[in-house]
């Protein structure tokens, strides 16, 4: 990603749904984690924070 020319390299994880109840489910799942997250778009959940990624990391593995 870059942002005004300066370029950020950094794992996050990403989800897309199109459902509402499925997209709860994973929100209330990282709310019991304490994993911060956001909605980027209306269907788009990213996790991005450092500490977030790396709790992420000690559940489900690092990406790959």
């Amino acid at each position: 990603m870059t942002v005004r020319g300066k370029t950020y390299v950094y794992p996050r994880y990403m989800f897309v749904n199109e459902s509402t109840d499925i997209m709860g489910l994973c929100q209330w799942g990282l709310d019991l984690l304490g994993v911060a997250w956001r909605m980027n778009r209306r269907n788009s959940l990213s996790v991005a924070r450092r500490d977030a990624v790396a709790t992420l990391d000690r559940h489900v593995g690092p990406k790959s």
